[in-house]
């Protein structure tokens, strides 16, 4: 089991030894929900499931390609991203981020 029935996590108190160390918090038919923090940028990928990224604490911009073009968004606390499947993309985040993640289990232990 991964978790107790019921818990609460205080996201805003969350830290980890590294950037993107994350703490598993569930797993939901087939998916992986993580909260990530992170002071640094992660690196461009492609997920083979959809992904959603919501921000819960910091600002993180979300870079991500349409075809050839770099686009770019600025994600602050409350805002969601989400990545279909194929779609190529890195967060940098401005400062400390607390980031809330759903994704696939085969992307989240890649």
């Amino acid at each position: 089991m991964l978790s107790p029935a019921v818990r609460t996590v205080r996201a805003a108190s969350f830290t980890a030894d590294r950037a993107w160390g994350a703490l598993d918090l569930a797993r939901i038919a087939g998916a992986s929900v993580r909260l990530h923090w992170t002071d640094a940028p992660y690196h461009w990928h492609v997920n083979s499931g959809d992904e959603v990224f919501a921000v819960l604490d910091g600002v993180v911009d979300m870079h991500y390609r349409i075809g050839a073009e770099e686009q770019r968004v600025r994600l602050q606390a409350g805002d969601v991203f989400c990545a279909a499947a194929g779609a190529a993309h890195v967060a940098y985040p401005q400062g400390q981020a607390r980031i809330l993640v759903v994704e696939s289990l085969h992307d989240a232990d890649a």
